[in-house]
Order: C-alpha cells, then sequence, then structure tokens
C-alpha cells in the first residue's frame, strides 16, 4: 500500500497496522503505565498506615493483602512502562496473578467477611470503583494485541506488506 492512497492520519505509516499501534494500541500502554502507579500508590499508602500508624488493628490479613496488591501493581508497571521482552513476560505473570487474587479475595468477603475485613480486592475493588477487578483484565488483553506483542518482541512482526 503506498503512502499516496493512505488518509492524511495514516500517511507517515507504512500500513494500517502500524498506524492503529501507534494512534490507539500503545497510547493505551501509557495510560497503564501512570494509572498503575496510581493505583500502587493509594494501596501502598493504605497498607503502610494500617499496619505502622493505625493502633487499633486486629486483623493483619487485609494489610497483607493491600500491601501484596500494591507489589503486584507496581511489577505489572514495569512492564507497561518498559518495552521489553522479559517486561511483558513479568507483566503476564503480574497481572495473572492480579486477576486470580480479585477474583479469589472478592468472593471471599462476601463469604468470609471477617477474615478478609477491608482491603483494596474486597467486594472486587469496590472501595476503589472497581478497578482492581477490570483494570488487570485490560492489561491483559493490550499485553496480548497481537501489535504489543510484535512491539515487545514476543511475536514474530508481521511484513509492513500485509495489513
Amino acid at each position: 500500500m503506498s503512502t499516496e492512497s493512505l488518509p492524511p492520519a495514516e500517511a507517515k505509516y507504512t500500513s494500517r497496522r502500524e498506524a492503529l499501534w501507534a494512534n490507539v494500541v500503545s497510547p493505551a500502554g501509557y495510560v497503564l503505565a501512570v494509572s498503575y502507579p496510581v493505583l500502587a500508590l493509594s494501596t501502598g499508602v493504605r497498607a503502610i498506615y494500617q499496619l505502622f500508624f493505625k493502633a487499633d488493628v486486629v486483623n493483619y490479613v487485609p494489610v497483607y493483602l493491600s500491601a501484596l496488591a500494591a507489589l503486584c501493581y507496581l511489577t505489572a508497571t514495569i512492564g507497561f512502562a518498559y518495552r521489553r521482552r522479559w517486561s511483558w513476560w513479568l507483566s503476564v505473570g503480574a497481572l495473572g496473578f492480579e486477576t486470580a487474587m480479585t477474583l479469589v479475595v472478592g468472593t471471599l468477603s462476601f463469604t468470609h467477611p471477617d477474615l478478609i475485613g477491608s482491603t483494596v480486592w474486597r467486594h472486587f475493588g469496590e472501595d476503589y470503583g472497581y478497578f482492581p477487578l477490570f483494570q488487570p483484565l485490560l492489561g491483559l488483553v493490550w499485553l496480548f494485541w497481537p501489535l504489543t506483542m510484535e512491539n515487545y518482541g514476543v511475536r514474530r512482526r508481521r511484513d509492513a506488506v500485509r495489513s
């Protein structure tokens, strides 16, 4: 496909795939790279406050779960910020674990509310606007997007002729 036949927005790209990556898919990764540290900061500060400054804490399970969630968010951020093959795998693992924990802890928060208490994953992230439920799923969709996998070097790049 020649650049003369492309619409003006896509004229600087050699294919529609490159234009899609540059205009939609890649910016979504940067949004995730910004939103994940914010979530890590909020859950990490919550865990630190409850662990070191809150006097009446009797159940430390929610505190440790919030700290674990913050660690997951920071780990996933590495993959969104550094576009390398190893960081892709790190983020996929972190987001998969985060998704599983959100589902397990979210379910347990209904069946065993005294054990779970108030944590980031309680009721599937209710206190955080359900971001802990849908954000890792969006992150996984982004990471498994073929163009993302190609740019991370996880999947072989298709030749520019096919679009």
